[in-house]
Order: structure tokens, then C-alpha cells, then sequence
């Protein structure tokens, strides 16, 4: 590519390597390559060789590119979403900031309404915005928008297998499947609820051990809410320095930043490309690789050691089912559904409330004063007992604390994307059957007619002019119909749980001479950047 690069014309205004700026080079493509009798004229034979393999990669890249631009002018339906112009191959990538794109989503909506549509190389996305949109959407035409797209970056390691990003009947058995597993072991129960408590002791003495000192608490605190879902999925949980548990968590947060890199956007708008170019977005399939096989040695295992008649964990329920459908020629309880499922679950059962706990405790580092009322009323209401749901309902701060960090923290931003089932008008605009469709949580969760300070960290949002808690139906951090979060149950009593039993025992500070930083990484979920802090114990 770099010999290639060295050629452009100066016109262009290109003179990197083009593996550095793929978007350029793919601009430089559609506008050389067509030309090429031209561009080349003045060069010597030395220069460019016209051997037989660089003449069938020029026709190749000929054909691919008379394909892409005939795609480009295929007749669009005239109530399709507006949007931008987008360019020829590459689409709309230069209208977007492809590290926060959600960002770029809110700007064109002011522009072009609350259903518009771009295209991201030379897929076509529509976009929805505001609550009003995608609850017409999500929840009114749950049905209408329950598929998940072919996103390439996910499709090529999980085959379509699994919970997150499957269809049809494959995804109503596993997605019926986990939710009552789920049920069955604990989710919502009281059993449940011990078990974060008994997790919730463990974290806090890990925090003291480091006796007020500042340190990084990213790997203690996933790997604590990572037990809660370990147990669950194989009825057991890790001790915090287990080099597995550190892997596992390690993997899947590299999975996750990558995925939300600008290189992964570009090896999904340009898989057939990116797939063979060196890159970041390489990780993705290496990463997920990794976790597969260690998913796979831990059922095989449980598979050796299984008893029908006592099922233990949520691997051994599959493999139980497994069991009774071999007959069936149409199966699903097979290897590759479990490992995708699991991975599916290792990832939104520890990732998203990990990241989400690590805010909470920045936020309330941020807000030393909101961090003192959630501990006057802990002691008011719960004092040095053990906190449990029940107290919930009783600290109406707390609960608009919680909430309001998740709606500030807005950990999905994109959300994760949906696709027509069928032919759908929403807001007056068609969508055709198959659109891919983004409905943007940001969107919702700072929408300025349901909340009075969209942009700013405000628990008042949930709160009325009594102090007393309200509900507001805008609040979507687990999106919502027929997709929304399995574990979402689960997600709030580990949240509540974690973060009042944190500041029952500790008041969080800034290290010393160290500089808040609020701002977010890169990456599918909204991570915090690298920080330490300060548990100061107040036993």
C-alpha cells in the first residue's frame, strides 16, 4: 500500500502511508483506478509493471468498483429517511466523528428529524432519536424491529450462534432458554440477592487492603461482578487473583474497545477489504478466539462431570438439553450455540455493570456532596446492617442516584443495532424490510423534554418536589422491547447492592494531585479512562 501511496497525484493531498488513513486510500481508489491509463502516463514500465497478477487485481477492483457505484444509484423508495449526501464508497464516513459517532447522530438529527439515514461505506443505516421515536419503535412495533443485522466485525466469530446477534427460531429457543435458566438460578430472588451480598463483603475487604492508598480498582471490581454471572453460568465463582478470571476480563474488555474503535467501523463498512488488512480491529477475532476456547475446555469438563438429577448451573442445564434433543434433526442445544451464549453472557452480564459500578465511583468522587447525602440516608435507613432490596424503596436518593448515574453514564450509546422484520412506515418514513437500524440511546437518555438538564449529572431528574422518587419513562439504559437486556433484572440488584454496600464502608476521593477525568474511551460500551482512587474506609 505504501508504494501505492507514494504515487497519488499531488492533487490529491495525500502523502501518508495509506494503511494509516484507509478512508483516504479508499477515496484515492474510486478516483484513480477508473483512470488508470491515465494516472499512470509519464511512468516507465519499471515503475509499474503490468504483470498478469497486477492486471486481474485491477479488474477485480474494476468490477467491485462499476458494482458499488451501480448499487449506488438503485432506486430509493421516495419516503425513505432523509440524510446526508453520501459519498461513492465510502458513504457518510466524513459526516461522522467515527470515535463517538453517537455524537454525530445527535447533530444530523437536529438537521434531518428524528428518523434519518446514512450510509456507513456502502450499508445503509437509519438512525432514530429521541424517546418519543424509538419507543413508537421498540415497543409499539416491538415485532417490526426484533431482528439484529449482519454486523461482519461479530458475524465472523459467532456464525450467528448465541443470544446477541441471532435470528429466528434460534434466538426465541436461547433467548427463552436463558431467561428462565436465569429465573431458575436466582434472577429477582432473594437467593440472588445473598449472593451479590456474600460478593459485595469480598470487594469491600479487597478495597481495604489497600488501606486508603490510590490504586486502579478496574480488574477488583469486574472480577466481582464477573463472579455474580460465573456463578450463575458455572456454579462456581473465582478468587480475584485467579489468572482466569483476570483473562476473562481482560478478553472481553478488549473485544468491547475494539468493536467501538474507528478500525472496526471501517472492517464493517469494508469487510471483503479490511478483512486482510493489519489492524486493531484484528483483535476482535483473535480476542473472541481466545474466550471460545475457554468456554469450550470449561463445558467440556462439566460434560464429564454432569448429573442429570443435579443441575448446578446454567451449563449444565444446556447440556441437559442437549441431551434430549439429539433425535431432533433440527437442533439448537448444540457446542456452538453454548459458546456463543456464553460469551454473550460473560460479556452483558459483567461488562456493562463493571463499567457502569467504575462511574459511580468516579461520579461520586466528582460530587463530594451528592456522595454525602447517599451515606446519610445508607445510615438512616440501613445503618452497618447488610443492605437488601427491600431498603430501595425506602431511600428515594439513593435509587435517584443510581439511576441517574446510569442515565448520565450512558454506558450503549448506540445501543445495539436492530433490523426490520418486515416493511414498516415509522414517522411517515418507509423502511423496507431488512434495514439496519440504530436506535440511539443517547438520544433517549438526554432528550431535553424528559429530562431538565440533559447534559449535566442532576438526581433531581428522579426526584419530586417532596424528595420522593418518580419514574420517568424515558429512562431506557437496558433499551427496550422484544431486545431489551435479559439480565436487566439482575443488572439493578447488582447495582443498588454493590454501590450501597461501597458507600456504607468507604468515602471515595481523588488521589492526591491527580486530575479528574470524566471523559470517556474508546469503545462499543462507554468505558472509563484509566484512573485511581481513594476508599477511605469509615469503620
Amino acid at each position: 500500500m505504501t508504494a501505492h501511496a507514494d504515487f497519488l497525484p499531488k492533487e490529491l493531498g495525500i502523502y501518508r502511508d495509506s494503511s494509516k488513513d484507509l478512508e483516504c486510500y479508499i477515496t484515492c481508489c474510486n478516483q484513480c483506478c477508473p483512470t488508470a491509463s491515465t494516472t499512470t502516463q509519464g511512468f516507465s514500465e519499471d515503475m509499474l509493471p503490468l504483470d498478469p497478477v497486477t492486471v486481474l487485481l485491477s479488474i477485480v477492483m474494476c468490477i467491485f468498483l462499476a458494482a458499488v457505484l451501480y448499487k449506488e444509484k438503485e432506486h430509493v423508495h421516495p419516503n425513505y429517511p432523509p440524510g446526508p449526501k453520501p459519498l461513492p464508497i465510502i458513504g457518510n464516513i466524513l459526516n461522522l466523528n467515527v470515535q463517538k459517532p453517537h455524537l454525530s447522530f445527535q447533530e444530523l438529527a437536529k438537521k434531518y428529524g428524528p428518523v434519518f439515514s446514512i450510509k456507513i461505506g456502502v450499508q445503509k443505516v437509519v438512525v432514530l432519536c429521541g424517546y418519543d421515536t424509538v419507543k413508537e419503535a421498540l415497543i409499539n412495533h416491538a415485532e417490526e424491529f426484533s431482528d439484529r443485522p449482519s454486523v461482519p466485525s461479530i458475524m465472523d466469530v459467532t456464525k450467528g450462534y448465541g443470544i446477541g446477534f441471532t435470528n429466528g427460531n434460534n434466538w426465541k429457543t436461547m433467548r427463552q432458554f436463558t431467561v428462565s435458566t436465569l429465573r431458575d438460578f436466582g434472577m429477582g430472588k432473594r437467593s440472588l440477592e445473598e449472593k451479590i451480598n456474600e460478593e459485595s463483603n469480598c470487594l469491600v475487604q479487597m478495597f481495604k487492603c489497600y488501606k486508603g492508598e490510590p490504586f486502579d480498582n478496574t480488574m477488583v471490581v469486574h472480577a466481582a461482578v464477573a463472579n455474580i454471572i460465573v456463578s450463575i453460568l458455572l456454579g462456581q465463582r473465582f478468587d480475584y487473583n485467579d489468572p482466569k478470571l483476570q483473562r476473562i476480563i481482560t478478553l472481553i474488555n478488549n473485544i468491547v474497545r475494539i468493536l467501538g474503535s474507528p478500525m472496526a467501523l471501517l472492517y464493517n463498512a469494508f469487510p471483503s477489504v479490511m478483512r486482510w488488512i493489519p489492524g486493531s480491529h484484528q483483535g476482535i477475532r483473535k480476542n473472541t478466539n481466545e474466550l471460545h476456547s475457554f468456554i469450550r475446555e470449561i463445558f467440556m469438563k462439566k460434560r464429564d462431570q454432569l448429573d442429570i438429577n443435579d443441575q448446578r448451573s446454567l451449563i449444565d442445564c444446556f447440556l441437559v438439553k442437549q441431551k434430549q434433543e439429539k433425535p431432533n434433526p433440527e437442533r439448537y442445544f448444540h457446542d456452538e450455540n453454548l459458546i456463543s451464549l456464553l460469551s454473550d453472557l460473560f460479556t452483558g452480564g459483567m461488562e456493562t455493570t463493571g463499567s457502569t459500578l467504575r462511574w459511580s465511583l468516579l461520579l461520586m468522587m466528582k460530587y463530594p456532596e451528592i456522595q454525602k447525602y447517599v451515606q446519610k440516608e445508607i445510615e438512616k435507613v440501613i445503618g452497618l446492617a447488610e443492605p437488601q432490596m427491600a431498603h430501595r424503596q425506602q431511600m428515594p436518593y439513593t435509587d435517584a442516584v443510581i439511576h441517574e448515574i446510569q442515565r448520565f453514564v450512558d454506558i450503549l450509546p448506540n445501543n445495539v443495532p436492530r433490523s426490520t422484520t418486515q416493511d414498516v412506515t415509522l414517522k411517515g418514513c418507509f423502511l423496507p424490510k431488512g434495514t439496519y437500524i440504530i436506535p440511539s440511546l443517547t438520544s433517549v437518555l438526554r432528550d431535553a423534554k424528559y429530562f431538565k438538564k440533559p447534559d449535566e449529572f442532576y438526581p433531581q431528574h428522579f426526584l419530586d418536589a417532596d424528595g420522593n422518587f418518580v419514574k420517568i419513562e424515558a429512562f431506557l439504559p437496558f433499551s427496550a422491547g422484544k431486545r431489551g437486556c435479559a439480565g436487566a433484572t439482575m443488572a439493578k440488584m447488582e447495582l443498588f447492592l454493590f454501590f450501597t454496600k461501597l458507600l456504607q464502608n468507604f468515602t471515595f476521593k481523588v488521589p492526591p494531585g491527580a486530575k479528574l477525568d470524566l471523559s470517556a474511551a474508546a469503545g462499543f460500551i462507554v468505558l472509563p479512562q484509566k484512573h485511581e482512587i481513594c476508599a477511605i474506609s469509615r469503620n
